[in-house]
């Protein structure tokens, strides 16, 4: 008896936290589920280059399904994803400094201090480089309270 009152007071308890108390939230962009429209996020890092990933090289996470061109990146990846996966969840960068919500376009990205950024077009681009610390800083703020909006 006394295990069962126990065990209803630790569902209520669970069941009050906030959601993001319960479970991290899936913060990272995708489409059809899969993260950075299926690019090798490694690929960006290793090899400079916007990489497609392969469906027999993918993992889970985050809620959301990476891609890598090979075993090699899917395991460094793996490893580490926190060390590959985009700044802002993938959303444009250039946009999150602006407090807005806009897909990124693996065709358009930089790496600054290490970190993957994606933008959304080549205008933006233009601006982003121009003056990319101030615009990473003004994302920060915005980072990830925009996506409660």
């Amino acid at each position: 008896m006394i295990l069962r009152y126990v065990l209803m007071a630790a569902a209520v308890l669970l069941l009050s936290l906030p959601v993001t108390a319960r479970a991290e939230q899936a913060v990272f962009s995708s489409r059809s589920g899969v993260a950075i429209g299926g690019y090798d996020a490694v690929a960006f890092f290793e090899r400079g280059v916007a990489e497609p990933g392969r469906h027999t090289h993918a993992v889970m996470w985050k809620g959301v399904v990476w891609r890598f061109s090979s075993a090699r990146n899917q395991a460094q990846f793996e490893a580490d994803p926190r060390a590959y996966a985009p700044a802002f969840g993938g959303y444009c960068a250039y946009a999150m400094s602006k407090g807005l919500v806009h897909e990124g376009n693996p065709q358009l990205w930089a790496i600054v201090d290490g970190e993957l950024f994606l933008l959304n077009n080549r205008r933006v681009h233009g601006l982003w480089q121009a003056d990319a610390a101030e615009m990473i800083a003004s994302g920060r703020i915005h980072w990830p309270a925009v996506l409660r909006k």
